[in-house]
């Protein structure tokens, strides 16, 4: 069977800074934080740490109340996102005629519904609660948000989330796309939705000692990757979507194609749980330009992974200086995380979007708060403010998540 081109019809996601994707990616380029203070009332101990929260998403509003209260948080922003990106790719919510037995979701996560499972132990420990909801269980799978995606878009085909901590939605969207590719799916949604702020998981991430300090003043500019004196990451909670739809499908109904996927490429280090290693990267990148059939010359931006640890961004420049050699020093690279949070297993969702509107927009993102370069991330060409006016033709964004799964995936902006 021949592989069919696989168009990007829809995306969409909450926005950390509460308005529309326009705007989400408008205040991007202007390297605009969206990076707040989380203060809990938690007792004996409040949470107190920059993060990244979505203050202005009410459920009940976007998704009506009686869908939102089968849903954990988590589910909800995926079930905007989807909703979103849908509209935005001008499909009708129900079927008018089409069969959808073989459209799929694939969704990503890395935590799922822990705020469920931890209100239950807050109730049971805390109020003396005997009993929980009955909701519980299927509040808190796993495949909660893929499952109502599906139902309330009618989609018959697959139904699966894929947990691989923070490469979780570039393996959904890769794994949705060869899907599409190989002729077994029509139009697949997929992306990755997370919310880390549960108590016993932010505490988890303060114990791994890899969180940016920072307080009501400081925290918009606490995550600074490749930065000489960055401290480390910041968590976020939020969700993005994307439609991936097999090209003559979308060009037959006269679709908007924002752009187009092109290749998918995953390894795995095997060599630490929580060190990341370049070669591992490299064959990642490598493995995907070859899924693309893109040479290192074609490729005119990569997102980064770049979280702002210590270990992490000098491995992954390291990675890309092996792949495009000489040519490094001139690839212009950013890492948006700078602005928008780590959002776990949603986080490759969010940058896929921001690359794939780069591409059509022909505006390349900065890493925002990047002052002194450290020493150990020279050699590629840092982004610190938006750049345009250089044709984008191709680009990468990178996944490396803890347990060495690496994923990529290559974007094409659409000839005019």
């Amino acid at each position: 069977m021949s592989q069919r081109r696989v168009a990007i019809t829809g995306l969409g996601l909450v926005s950390p800074y509460g308005g529309d994707l326009p705007d989400f990616f408008t205040r991007l380029c202007a390297g605009e934080s969206a990076v707040g203070y989380l203060l809990t009332e938690d007792v004996p101990r409040p949470l107190s740490m920059p993060f990244v929260t979505s203050p202005g998403f009410d459920p009940a509003v976007v998704l009506g109340k009686p869908l939102a209260s089968m849903m954990d948080r988590y589910a909800q922003f995926g079930m905007a996102a989807a909703f979103s990106a849908w509209d935005d790719a001008g499909l009708p919510r129900k079927s008018e005629g089409e069969s959808r037995d073989t459209w799929g979701v694939a969704w990503g996560t890395a935590l799922g519904g822990t705020m469920a499972y931890e209100h239950g132990y807050r109730e049971l420990w805390q109020r003396g609660r005997e009993r929980l909801s009955p909701l519980t269980v299927v509040l808190g799978m796993n495949n909660g948000a893929n499952a109502h995606i599906s139902i309330q878009l009618g989609l018959g085909g697959v139904s699966m989330s894929h947990t691989v901590a923070c490469a979780s939605s570039a393996i959904a969207i890769g794994e949705a796309f060869r899907r599409v590719r190989s002729g077994e799916a029509t139009i697949m949604v997929t992306g990755g939705s997370d919310v880390p702020q549960a108590y016993g998981v932010a505490r988890a991430w303060e114990a791994l000692r890899v969180m940016a300090p920072g307080d009501a003043e400081t925290s918009a500019t606490a995550c600074r990757p490749f930065s000489a004196d960055r401290r480390g990451l910041v968590l976020g909670e939020g969700g993005a979507a994307l439609v991936l739809e097999d090209w003559e499908h979308a060009i037959a109904r006269g679709a908007r194609i924002h752009g187009e996927i092109v290749g998918y490429g995953t390894t795995c280090d095997h060599s630490h749980l929580v060190r990341p290693e370049t070669e591992g990267q490299v064959r990642a990148i490598h493995l995907t330009l070859a899924d693309a059939g893109l040479s290192i010359a074609d490729i005119d931006y990569v997102n980064a992974h770049g979280t702002a640890t210590a270990e992490g961004d000098p491995i992954e420049v390291a990675a890309l200086k092996a792949v495009f050699g000489d040519g490094a020093a001139s690839l212009p690279v950013s890492a948006t995380k700078s602005m928008h949070g780590h959002l776990l297993g949603g986080s490759a969702a969010i940058e896929a979007i921001v690359t794939v509107l780069a591409l059509r927009d022909q505006v390349i993102p900065p890493t925002a708060h990047l002052g002194e370069l450290d020493p150990t991330c020279i050699g590629v060409d840092h982004v610190t403010t938006a750049r345009h006016g250089r044709p984008l033709r191709a680009a990468l964004s990178n996944s490396f998540a803890f347990g060495g799964s690496n994923a990529v995936l290559a974007f094409r902006a659409v000839e005019l």
